[in-house]
C-alpha cells in the first residue's frame, strides 16, 4: 500500500456553532467503509485505505474475564448506582492503617471493603429494597413505585421513629403508601398475600408512618378498583360503565354510611352483573375484591330499594330490575 496516501476528511457546517465531520476514501469516495473496533480505524473495504485512526467506540463498554476471545460478559462493569445507598453503593475502599483500624486478611494484606464488609444500615436496606422488588414483581407494579417505596423506607429508616417494629411489616406498609400516593392503589388483602405481615399489622405500622413523616395520601375512592376488578372478572365495558355510576350514586345518595369503598364497589359491580348477560356471584365477586360474600350482600342490600335512580339512563338491562335477587 502506497505510504504517501493520507486520511481525506470534509467537514460540512450545519449551523454556526454545531459542525459535522464526515469521513471518506478519496479513491472510492461511495464505497462503505470498514471499522477495526481494536485498533479504532476506519478502513476502505476496497483498497484497504486507513482513512481514519483513533475512532472512538461509542458503543457499550463490555468486559469479560473468560478465556474465550469472543464471549462478551453482559453484566457490564457492575451493578446500577443507586442513590440511596451511602455513597451511592459505588464505592470500594482499602484499609491502610496499621492498628486495630486495618482490615486485613490472614495473610497481612489489605483486604477491599465492599459489600460482603457493608455496615448493618446498608444491610438492612439491600434486604428491605429486595423485598420491595420481589412485592413489585408479585402485584405486577412499574418500577417507578418501587422507588418510591424504596424512598419510603429510607426515609423510616433514617428517622428511627419505628425502631423494634419488623422490617418487613415496614415494607409492606411504604409498598401500601406509594400505591396510593402513585394513584395505583391496592387494598391492604393484596398487599398480605405477598408479604408475611398480618392486616392489621400493616395497618398499623401504616398509620405511624404517616404521623411520623407527616405525609398523607389521598382518600381511596370506588373508581380506583372499579377497572381493575372488573378487568379481573372479565366484566365488558358496558358493565364496568355502569358499576362505577351506581358506585358513585350510593355514596352521593348515602345509601351505604361506613361502608368501605371496596365494599361498595364490590356490590356495584354484584348489581350491574346481575342485571346484564354477564352474571356474576358475590363469592366469584369477593374472591377478586378481597371482600367477604356476607359483605358485599349486606351492601347490596342498603342498595337495592333504589336501584331504579342508580342504573345509567342508556343502561340495556337483561334482566329488568324488579327481578334481580333481594340480597
Amino acid at each position: 500500500m502506497p505510504k504517501n496516501l493520507e486520511c481525506c476528511f470534509s467537514k460540512m457546517a450545519s449551523s454556526s456553532r454545531h459542525l459535522s465531520a464526515q469521513v471518506f476514501c478519496r479513491e472510492h469516495p461511495d464505497t462503505p467503509l470498514v471499522e477495526d473496533y481494536h485498533a479504532g480505524d476506519m478502513i476502505c473495504s476496497v483498497c484497504g485505505l486507513v482513512v481514519g485512526d483513533r475512532v472512538i467506540d461509542v458503543g457499550s463498554e463490555w468486559r469479560t474475564f473468560s478465556n474465550e476471545k469472543n464471549t462478551k460478559d453482559n453484566s457490564r462493569v457492575g451493578a446500577a448506582e443507586n442513590p440511596l445507598f451511602d455513597g451511592s453503593d459505588m464505592s470500594t475502599m482499602i484499609a491502610t492503617g496499621t492498628g486495630s483500624d486495618s482490615l486485613r486478611d490472614e495473610f497481612g494484606k489489605p483486604m477491599y471493603r465492599n459489600r460482603r464488609t457493608m455496615n448493618s444500615s446498608d444491610r438492612a436496606l439491600l434486604t428491605a429494597f429486595r423485598e420491595i422488588g420481589q412485592m413489585a414483581d408479585r402485584l405486577n407494579l412499574p418500577k417507578m413505585l418501587v422507588d418510591r417505596a424504596n424512598t419510603l423506607f429510607k426515609q423510616v429508616h433514617e428517622s428511627k421513629a419505628l425502631k423494634g417494629r419488623s422490617n418487613d411489616a415496614i415494607v409492606s406498609a411504604c409498598m401500601y403508601i406509594a400505591c396510593r400516593q402513585e394513584g395505583v392503589p391496592r387494598t391492604l388483602k393484596e398487599i398480605c398475600a405477598v408479604s408475611k405481615i398480618s392486616k392489621k399489622e400493616i395497618g398499623r405500622v401504616f398509620k405511624l408512618i404517616l404521623k411520623n413523616l407527616e405525609t398523607n395520601v389521598d382518600l381511596i375512592t370506588t373508581g380506583d378498583f372499579m377497572s381493575r376488578f372488573c378487568s379481573n372478572l372479565s366484566l365488558p365495558p358496558s358493565v364496568q360503565k355502569a358499576a362505577t355510576h351506581i358506585a358513585r350514586r350510593a355514596v352521593e345518595m348515602d345509601l351505604v354510611p361506613g361502608r368501605s369503598p371496596i365494599s361498595v364497589a364490590a356490590a356495584a359491580i354484584y348489581m350491574a352483573s346481575q342485571a346484564s348477560d354477564d352474571k356474576k356471584t358475590a363469592k366469584e365477586i369477593g374472591d377478586i375484591a378481597g371482600v367477604a360474600e356476607v359483605t358485599i350482600r349486606q351492601s347490596y342490600k342498603s342498595m337495592i330499594p333504589k336501584a331504579a335512580e342508580l342504573f345509567p339512563k342508556d343502561f340495556k338491562f337483561s334482566t329488568p330490575i324488579e327481578n334481580l335477587p333481594p340480597n
